[in-house]
């Protein structure tokens, strides 16, 4: 019985999102309210000088985008099963099998808010994952502890080289989150100032050699 229980528990899913969905759902909600109430009140004011099938497409025009927006952003999920990933959008599911990946990049999006991210490819297809964001202030957003854990995990079961560099880089980064280093000590935050130094406003996709280097 004990073992199945381990079992269960080694591909429990765990979310792969930077900040939880539950953390803005209600932000989200209040939108979607809003924007019924702009449609609606522009449905009403157009009422007033067309036939009341127009003012309807109006009303709806205005509001719907907004609207649909909020859903598709609340609906918004991604977690890691074992070593798949899933990616649920407003409409179906994408999956990825890490352990398939024909390629594994690390990108970072330098701005006034910098983001580095993994991008895990499948054949064609090809999913990015949020690892950290942080401000030019030298604050920011990590990775859950276990997000991280599970993800290296993940990676260094692959058959690519430079997934299991990303994988070492993932563990330094856990390690170094979970005794509460300065942001000079974590691998993701060296890896924006890295890409931040490059003085380049395009994604910037991380070598192996910096990759390695980093973890």
């Amino acid at each position: 019985m004990s073992t199945n229980s381990g079992d269960q528990h080694a591909v429990a899913p765990v979310g792969l999102d930077l900040v939880a969905p539950e953390l803005y759902a209600p932000m989200l909600r209040k939108l979607a309210l809003a924007a019924w109430g702009i449609g609606i009140g522009a449905a009403l004011l157009a009422a007033t000088v067309v036939n009341w099938p127009i003012a309807a497409a109006i009303g709806i025009a205005v509001g719907a985008p907004t609207v649909l927006y909020a859903i598709a952003v609340r609906r918004r999920r991604m977690w890691l099963t074992g070593t798949t990933i899933h990616a649920r959008k407003l409409l179906g599911e994408r999956q990825l099998e890490i352990s398939a990946a024909t390629g594994v990049e690390v990108l970072v999006f330098p701005a006034r808010v910098s983001r580095i991210v993994l991008r895990v490819t499948v054949g064609e297809v090809s999913q990015i994952i949020p690892l950290a964001m942080y401000t030019d202030a030298g604050s920011g957003r990590e990775l859950h502890l276990l997000g991280l854990r599970r993800l290296a995990d993940a990676l260094a079961a692959s058959h690519l080289a430079t997934a299991v560099a990303v994988a070492a880089m993932l563990t330094h980064q856990l390690r170094a989150e979970a005794r509460d280093a300065g942001l000079e000590e974590r691998p993701l935050y060296r890896a924006v100032q890295l890409a931040r130094a490059k003085d380049m406003v395009s994604p910037i996709v991380l070598t192996d050699t910096e990759v390695a280097t980093l973890g």
